[in-house]
């Protein structure tokens, strides 16, 4: 116990996960927070200070999942174990404590595992940083060495986080006291690790980044700003430290420059469901509808396109040739996509075979990863001429590693075991003195009779034989009567005499024994070595093996896409960098998917053209028309054209999106004490404030929490703002008709409809947008659709009436005068109506005094009066 406290003192803010022989133990307040989290038995075990010392543990070759489900419950774990040979303990004293400590603090940001991690995703563990007044953000994800910063506004700060959605994020204390950042920490608080703000010191942070990249300046990797530098020197050292002093292999320092990727705030990504759906599922985002990748980094690399488009309209055109070029050529990417299926995960492999926590089977997928990267560099060399740039330089980054690839197959067995330490992994033939250790291990009764016939044969002892046990180990055995053939060969030295048997051994025995006694240790420790030295190759080559790993990513997403557009049948929108937005018969994609997989019909293509004379829509119509639909899809398309994808329409022509907002749909904020209205107006804010002239708004019922005159004017009071002082492109939907007079005076504001028919009183949603504004909601028509009692449908109808025709205030003075609703409720059912003639008939009739015959007669006589009615 002064061991545990001792090592516990230097993490208190982790359960400490103590090794004892077969389980890790926790005690004291680490025991009661992690049976309740694990929901296993908390017991006790001795005293401490007079009290009796909580204690529960978990087996060792269970803790992985144990790990899972504390570090997601936001826990961090520091993992001790033992650092000495028991042996060595002993030499110190019987009652020596075997020496232990941490060999890794395990945080939600720092995870390597395979089965703590998603395969289709990132974990990014993310540091903010303040220096001379500027922002900056790293990230670094250390399962595949992904390293980059970015410098930020603080207006900007929200939608960098929602863009990466990391983790764990590293903040200096100081900034957690800065009122305007109270907001923002407040929404990502379960993931927050602050540190002392002296671990953010810039200059500190330039000298630990030019160490890590053993370099004398940062120059040759970017211009970075001081908060940048302050950021990711941050995450070095707690990396560092979390690793217990092992570092990853990381990529050098990448800048993301201002401004390179659409800005997409956090309630625009919820309202959009672009990875998540709005119940927090991947199922029904737009990311697991489009995505086709065959490959788990292809799939992270595509959620990370889809987090960022691009505003460089040059690079989402190389993207497109790419996309075109592996759609046109249907053989190529089939082929292509064959290989890629039996491509492992390379990078997270190469990350734990750099931090010395890899095992064999990281080493065939860095094999099979590069394999299948020279099978891929060939196929491409054969229409090398043809291909667009993106794809010429994704295949020039495979590399040749053929060497490599030799010593690793003609290394590693076929079957491979999980961990290092059960060795087993090398292969027949690759080594003669393991495969000799191997044999004496595994043969080794087959050696014992060996050496035993010829010991019969040298004596003449045809009874002789060599036994074994605890005590002697290894030994010959003869009766007493042929004891004395044995003894006359100086070769056999006697070991023991017992009443029917005399007991002998030779050198050779001796030899031989110690031989297989320590076969089975020097095979592993000779296969620890080999492990070592082909990590020590892989890791020689990290560079190349990481750059190869991307290209392999990029050819996966980039085919993908390919397929993507091939069975959608999308088409390859125009992009610049003018403030266009026309689009012919577009179409939601995830609605599509959906009416498709449902067999629900075909989705209705809808156009939308938002040219600099027209570009803020004002949208009305009724609901259930497809308002919400429409918004969505539009936005969506941008998204979908800046990645470098097919979009779902007949055309496009998309002029540079550089940030997209969404306001859309409705939702409260409970925990931080917000109702809808006010969290509608928070999202508002945001938008007014910063949207730009190149910026696209899509805005839903905007003043629809709130009193009718109240969410009228706010509306307007918006919609002026959007024309006059953000001069972006906008959809703006309402059900204030009012509003359409604005289109007098605001120029490029242009009134559009979703269009209903209406026939004998039904009315049908035909889910199309055309000119013009709508006349009425028909929000009772839908009322009725969903159920509404019959009775609150008709006087809903006569209300509305009413205040249709007249003065508001007279009619609603009537109104209130005249209750029928009420009216009815108090009347009791026989004055509801006069009674039927089947009614009274019923009513006179007393059949306990009717025969089974005049019985059948009455009941003629019901059905007579029932026709007759």
């Amino acid at each position: 116990m002064a061991q545990y406290l001792g090592v516990k003192q230097h993490h208190p803010d982790s359960l400490l996960f103590y090794r004892m022989g077969d389980f890790y133990e926790l005690f004291f307040e680490d025991a009661v927070k992690a049976a309740a989290a694990l929901d296993i038995v908390l017991t006790k075990r001795g005293k401490h200070d007079g009290e009796d010392i909580q204690m529960c543990g978990v087996p060792v070759h269970a803790a992985e999942g144990y790990l899972n489900r504390l570090i997601r419950q936001g826990f961090k774990v520091a993992v001790c174990e033992q650092v000495e040979d028991p042996a060595e303990a002993k030499k110190r004293g019987s009652k020596s404590v075997v020496k232990r400590d941490v060999v890794r603090v395990v945080t939600p940001g720092t995870l390597t595992e395979d089965g703590l991690l998603e395969a289709r995703s990132h974990n990014y563990l993310a540091a903010l940083a303040e220096a001379g007044g500027a922002f900056g953000l790293a990230w670094v994800d250390i399962s595949t060495g992904l390293f980059r910063c970015q410098s930020l506004t603080r207006a900007s700060l929200g939608a960098a986080l929602a863009r990466l959605d990391p983790t764990e994020i590293l903040v200096p204390e100081r900034l957690l006291a800065q009122p305007d950042l109270f907001e923002l920490f407040a929404e990502w608080k379960t993931r927050l690790s602050p540190m002392p703000s002296a671990r953010f010191d810039s200059e500190n942070a330039r000298l630990r980044l030019q160490q890590f990249h053993n370099v004398a300046a940062l120059d040759a990797f970017g211009s970075f700003k001081r908060a940048e530098i302050a950021a990711a020197g941050a995450i070095l050292t707690y990396v560092e430290l979390t690793q217990q002093g092992k570092m990853p292999r990381l990529s050098h320092l990448a800048q993301i420059g201002q401004g390179a990727v659409m800005e997409i705030d956090a309630a625009t990504r919820r309202n959009l469901e672009l990875t998540r759906s709005l119940s927090g599922e991947r199922q029904g985002s737009l990311l697991a509808t489009i995505d086709r990748t065959v490959t788990g980094a292809g799939a992270r690399l595509l959620n990370d396109w889809l987090a960022a488009p691009l505003t460089d309209a040059r690079a989402i055109i190389a993207r497109q040739e790419a996309v075109q070029h592996l759609l046109d050529s249907t053989n190529l990417r089939s082929d292509l996509r064959a290989i890629l299926r039996r491509v492992p995960d390379l990078e997270r492999a190469l990350s734990r075979l750099s931090l010395e926590r890899g095992g064999p089977r990281d080493l065939a997928a860095i094999r099979d990863g590069l394999a299948a990267a020279a099978g891929l560099r060939d196929l491409f060399q054969r229409s090398a001429d043809t291909m667009p740039a993106a794809l010429q330089g994704a295949a020039n980054a495979l590399g040749h590693h053929a060497p490599l690839i030799d010593r690793l197959s003609r290394a590693l067995a076929p079957e491979l075991p999980l961990l290092v330490r059960d060795g087993g992994f090398i292969a027949k033939g690759y080594l003669d003195d393991l495969d000799q250790l191997r044999l004496l291990r595994d043969d080794s009764r087959q050696h014992i009779l060996a050496l035993e016939a010829r010991y019969r044969n040298a004596v003449g002892v045809t009874s002789l034989k060599i036994k074994h046990n605890n005590v002697l180990g290894y030994f010959v055995e003869a009766t007493t009567v042929q004891a004395d053939k044995v003894k006359a060969d100086p070769a056999f030295i006697h070991r023991q005499t017992t009443a029917n048997a005399t007991r002998f051994t030779t050198v050779e025995l001796s030899e031989l024994e110690q031989k297989i006694n320590q076969a089975a240790d020097k095979a592993l420790a000779i296969e620890l070595n080999l492990f070592a030295a082909l990590c020590g190759d892989v890791l020689a080559q990290a560079l190349a093996v990481s750059q190869a790993a991307s290209a392999l990513a990029e050819f996966d997403v980039l085919s993908a896409l390919a397929d993507l557009a091939e069975s959608e049948d999308w088409i390859r929108p125009h992009v610049d960098d003018s403030r266009s937005f026309r689009i012919e018969a577009g179409r939601h994609p995830v609605v599509e998917a959906a009416l498709r997989r449902n067999q629900s019909g075909s989705f209705v293509g809808n156009d939308c053209d938002l040219a600099p004379e027209k570009r803020l829509w004002l949208i009305t119509g009724p609901n259930m028309a497809g308002k919400s639909t429409y918004l969505r899809q539009n936005a969506l398309i941008a998204i979908l054209a800046q990645i470098g994808s097919f979009v779902p329409a007949k055309s496009a022509e998309i002029g540079i999106v550089d940030r997209l907002f969404s306001r859309v749909g409705a939702a409260d904020d409970l925990a931080r004490g917000r109702s809808t209205f006010m969290v509608e107006m928070v999202e508002t804010a945001a938008i007014l404030n910063q949207a730009g002239a190149r910026a696209l708004v899509i805005l839903d019922e905007i003043g629809r929490g709130t009193a009718t005159f109240d969410g009228l004017s706010i509306a307007w009071a918006c919609l002026e703002h959007l024309h006059e002082v953000n001069g972006c492109r906008a959809l703006f939907a309402t059900h204030y008709h009012e509003l359409t007079s604005l289109s007098a005076r605001l120029p490029a504001l242009k009134p559009h409809t979703m269009k209903v028919m209406e026939w004998q009183g039904e009315v049908k949603f035909l889910h199309e947008i055309g000119p013009g504004a709508a006349d009425r909601s028909y929000g009772i028509h839908v009322a009725k659709l969903a159920g509404l009692p019959s009775a609150a449908v008709s006087r809903a109808e006569q209300v509305l009436a009413t205040l249709e025709k007249g003065e508001q205030a007279s009619a609603l003075t009537r109104l209130a005068d005249d209750l029928p609703l009420f009216s009815i409720a108090a009347q009791t059912p026989s004055n509801l109506a006069e009674p039927s003639a089947v009614e009274t008939a019923l009513a006179e009739l007393n059949p306990d005094e009717l025969t089974p015959r005049a019985a059948l007669e009455e009941l003629y006589r019901l059905r007579s009066l029932l026709k007759g009615s």
